[in-house]
């Protein structure tokens, strides 16, 4: 098997252990949470992306990681990770935490989506081991970033429950 068909063949199952695992213990986790608990708690999960600046190590990652991917997923996961940072700081301030929520989901799923186009027009599966020792992020952690973009975004879009919008305005 070639080293692209192994990288590409590592994308996609990276989803389905975490599809599995979220679906087994986070989402119904996730769904008896109240909607702030619930979006403060993947926040925490994405404020670890300033993680993804490691693109930009050498030694990490090799010299022919395409700088054009390396960058833009280097800065893309660091944005993200300090809007996370800025909603978990600011949940005493709710209009600023549902803007930083909004604000993180939508800059990391881009990020994410925008990554897996660049490493595509890059030629970045016959490259996978230009990634070095980040190698494990985009198979292991980003498929976990998707998923919880995708839950949090279905948790925005949701209707709450009468009784829980009237407490939350209260508080």
């Amino acid at each position: 098997m070639s080293p692209a068909t192994i990288f590409l063949l590592h994308l996609v199952l990276g989803y389905v252990p975490w599809l599995l695992c979220f679906g087994a213990y986070g989402w119904p986790r996730l769904r008896s949470m109240d909607r702030v608990e619930a979006q403060r708690a993947i926040a925490t999960l994405h404020s670890f992306r300033f993680f993804g600046l490691v693109f930009l190590v050498p030694g990490v990652v090799g010299p022919n990681l395409p700088s054009g991917f390396a960058e833009f997923a280097a800065y893309g996961d660091f944005a993200t990770g300090l809007l996370a940072m800025l909603a978990l700081v600011m949940v005493r301030i709710r209009p600023l935490f549902w803007s930083f929520v909004v604000a993180f989901n939508v800059a990391g799923t881009i990020d994410i989506i925008v990554d897996y186009y660049h490493g595509n027009q890059l030629g970045l599966p016959d490259l996978a081991g230009a990634l070095g020792a980040a190698y494990a992020i985009p198979m292991l952690y980003v498929p976990l970033l998707m998923i919880t973009h995708v839950a949090a975004f279905y948790m925005l879009a949701r209707r709450q429950p009468q009784a829980t919008q009237a407490f939350s305005a209260n508080h």
